[in-house]
């Protein structure tokens, strides 16, 4: 909402607020069964009291606009005023409830929201800060770039046969052998993820992850009908999965180089074990190593170098790396996925950009993108190091963490529960805005991840002193 009240207007300010929510209505965004905005998240919004916007709410509901529905919220009513605005209206609501896609989390909608607001310190974001990304350096690849129209046009399903081939070389640093026809370009993970969803699973297959897990705080499972299940991966994993997975259709989501959100990574005796599980039960690993050239130490090979048997549909992106807004990733898999994904992927988008593409291509056959990550490893461990100071000297008695490996994040663990949604709702007051530990697993009160990769240092250490303060509180 970019709308606020004018201070200066002859109208009163709850005036204004009740003519722009009459607005909304009879402008059909707020279509008839629509639920408001709750009075704290307008009053926020709004820049004023509680108590003006409760005003304006009643006034509404009095005139007929508005209804409550108990223990629910407040809606847009369904009455003869209402009807005669909105009976050439859809009834988009309904549509939007009874659509196959979830929504997202409340807190998760908020944190997309506030990451577009410049006075906002982003403690949590997963994302390079503007100053670590190459941008003088891929302005001056445009200009090396030579392109011919074919290269431009509409890409073949899989992608740029010039970058996968690129890639096929890139990828035997991970101890990944692999061909072009056996991977696909996508537009960042995220896509790929989507596309397997729809792609290979069937209504109720089990998805298995850890706890907590990234895959939590989006949907492209859920959104399609699948089970998600949290395990251990422990001695009795095996056991677990066989007891959980009986004759189901069935794959295993896992981070192991960087988790998302806690940043831990598995051993080589932790990859093979898993690998060796999962092979046995016939269970498929989706790799997801999108952090593993953030490491500040050399990486273990990536579980797919195991791989000799197709289990492993491996994923890689420069999302993390290079910049999120070229929209690049992509797959390794065995060539029947890998066909039918590209099916998918050009039903929904008709292929990645073909610039951006281009771009990735001169990047890693040039060697700039390696020397550009020689350089954004050594920013991150000392923004690292710099937060790892500030915790040591001002959270020591209430917090436990580990000492980052690498990628954007620590898993910041308060001794008491006091990650709840009150304290990210109070911290937004203050322009500062977390990842709270339970948008990764819902009855985790008390972590965060905390980011040092995207805010500054002096929003760093005065985002660190508020919260420190109202935890305090």
């Amino acid at each position: 909402m970019d709308w606020k009240p004018n201070r200066h207007s002859h109208l009163t300010i709850q005036e204004q607020i009740v003519d722009w929510i009459k607005s909304r209505i009879e402008q059909g965004d707020w279509s008839v069964g629509t639920k408001i905005p709750t009075q704290r998240q307008l009053a926020m919004e709004f820049n004023v009291n509680r108590s003006t916007v409760q005003l304006a709410i009643d006034e509404l509901k009095a005139d007929g606009f508005l209804e409550s529905k108990m223990g629910s919220g407040v809606y847009v009513a369904n009455n003869s005023w209402n009807a005669l605005l909105n009976r050439s209206q859809p009834n988009w609501q309904q549509h939007i409830e009874s659509s196959i896609h979830k929504p997202n989390y409340h807190t998760i909608q908020l944190i997309n929201e506030y990451e577009q607001m410049d006075q906002i310190i982003r403690l949590g974001t997963g994302e390079l800060s503007p100053e670590l990304l190459p941008t003088k350096q891929i302005e001056q690849s445009l200009k090396k770039i030579s392109l011919d129209s074919k290269e431009i046009g509409y890409s073949s399903p899989q992608g740029s046969g010039k970058l996968r081939r690129i890639l096929c070389n890139y990828l035997k640093k991970r101890g990944i052998q692999t061909n072009p026809e056996n991977i696909l370009i996508v537009s960042g993970a995220l896509q790929a993820l989507q596309l397997i969803a729809v792609g290979l699973l069937e209504e109720g297959s089990i998805v298995f992850q850890e706890l907590p897990s990234y895959l939590n705080s989006v949907h492209p499972f859920q959104s399609s009908g699948m089970q998600m299940i949290s395990i251990s991966r422990d001695k009795h994993l095996a056991d677990t999965l066989r007891t959980l997975k009986r004759n189901r259709q069935s794959l295993f989501y896992c981070v192991p180089t960087l988790h998302n959100p806690t940043g831990y990574n598995w051993s080589i005796e932790e990859r093979k074990y898993f690998y060796n599980v999962c092979k046995e039960l016939n269970i498929p690993i989706i790799e997801d190593d999108v952090y593993h050239e953030l490491l500040f130490e050399s990486p273990p090979p990536a579980i797919k170098s195991f791989d000799i048997s197709g289990q492993v549909l491996y994923i890689g992106s420069v999302s993390k790396t290079l910049s999120p807004g070229l929209r690049i990733g992509w797959v390794v898999a065995p060539t029947p996925v890998i066909r039918r994904l590209a099916d998918i992927k050009m039903q929904t988008d008709y292929g990645s950009s073909a610039f951006s593409q281009e771009i990735v291509a001169h990047g890693i056959s040039s060697g700039l993108y390696e020397k550009h990550l020689i350089k954004l490893r050594k920013q991150l461990k000392t923004r690292a190091s710099f937060v790892e100071e500030i915790l040591e000297q001002r959270f020591k008695k209430i917090a436990t963490w580990k000492k980052s490996e690498g990628g954007f994040y620590i898993w910041l663990r308060f001794h008491k529960p006091v990650v709840n949604k009150a304290l990210f709702l109070k911290l937004i007051k203050k322009n500062v805005l977390i990842n709270p530990g339970y948008i990764y697993e819902t009855r985790d009160l008390h972590h965060i991840r905390l980011s040092y990769a995207y805010a500054s240092f002096e929003e760093l250490n005065e985002g660190l002193n508020i919260l420190l303060e109202l935890i305090q509180q």
